[in-house]
């Protein structure tokens, strides 16, 4: 039986309005993801993921403005709903699990005063039960000795125990889709790790939806189900897990895997991405935006318009510059 369609974004752009002039942060972005699937959306700083993901939950700064497109949750249009209707989803339906938990953790009360709160403010209970509800809570996230630490304040936790109260707290609601925006960024690798594991154990034990994003393609191997790779405010690749890995296209998207750390790679210098993303002023229109971090291939090899076009059945390339790309040599230092 195929499971229902839970998520489609279609022809999303964004811009950002100031009084001198309207800048595009996202350009004609679109994706859909199923119940229980996990999406990965991998890009450096500046390329318009974290835009896109909280756009869904309409979190954008006041000068934001949704030029176009539409966000289908469960077959309802999010962008014409009134804040009152959004928030009925927001935390309820939709949960989202930010980069620095401390920012998002009130360092004045205990754990468990904050995860009491998120409790009631979803489930119809009592402080008792709440109390009860937290501590299974901490406990499903896997930090020993529940009954103990919930008593804790935030500092009290390393900041993987706070990233992982962070995840009790979004789990609280029972949400179908979680957006962890770069969750586990500011953690050591062993760590990263086991996030990344809980993340995944709990999706296959609620049956959540997660879009996880992440700069790094290696973070997602192991848990997303697709991935889509974003460069200035566009996706440039998507496809399944497997298929990115088996087969990627996009320079971007052999650059990024080039990065990757080998535990088998001679030592040397490691494989870095030159140049840097553009500002959101200086994305040029109407060209290939990657072209100028791979300036050793032939200007003739990008289109005047790139199109996102799909080369084989589920996977997506933006501009026929793959075709003609080659990684470039980097010698050891």
């Amino acid at each position: 039986m195929e499971k229902e369609t839970l998520l489609s974004v279609e022809n999303l752009s964004i811009d950002f309005v100031s009084e001198k002039k309207s800048v595009r942060a996202v350009e004609n972005v679109s994706f859909d993801m199923k119940q229980g699937e996990v999406l990965g959306i991998v890009g450096e700083s500046g390329s318009g993921k974290s835009v896109t993901v909280t756009s869904i939950l309409k979190l954008l700064p006041q000068n934001a403005r949704y030029a176009e497109g539409k966000i289908l949750f469960k077959d309802k249009d999010l962008l014409p709903m009134n804040e009152r209707q959004i928030r009925s989803i927001r935390g309820n339906e939709i949960s989202m699990i930010f980069q620095d938990p401390m920012t998002s953790l009130n360092p004045v009360f205990t754990v468990e005063n904050q995860l009491v709160e998120a409790i009631r403010l979803h489930h119809k209970m009592t402080k008792k039960e709440a109390k009860a509800e937290a501590v299974r809570l901490l406990g499903l996230v896997g930090i020993k000795e529940p009954e103990k630490k919930v008593k804790l304040y935030p500092h009290e936790f390393s900041g993987g125990m706070r990233q992982r109260v962070m995840i009790a707290m979004a789990i609280s609601s029972a949400p179908s889709l979680i957006i962890a925006d770069e969750p586990t960024t500011a953690l050591d690798v062993t760590v990263q790790k086991q996030i990344i594991d809980l993340l995944k154990n709990l999706q296959e034990k609620i049956n959540t939806g997660i879009v996880f994003i992440t700069h790094d393609l290696e973070v997602v191997a192991d848990i997303a189900d697709k991935i889509m790779i974003m460069y200035a405010g566009e996706v440039v690749e998507s496809g399944s897990t497997e298929t990115i890995f088996r087969n990627p296209l996009h320079p971007y998207t052999r650059l990024l895997i080039n990065a990757i750390p080998k535990e088998n790679k001679e030592s040397g210098r490691l494989p870095t991405i030159a140049g840097n993303v553009p500002s959101l002023a200086d994305i040029p229109k109407n060209v290939c935006h990657f072209a100028d971090r791979i300036p050793w291939i032939p200007k003739e090899a990008h289109e005047k318009n790139p199109q996102l076009r799909e080369v084989e059945p589920g996977h997506f390339v933006r501009c026929t510059c793959y075709k003609h790309f080659h990684l470039k040599e980097v010698k050891g230092g």
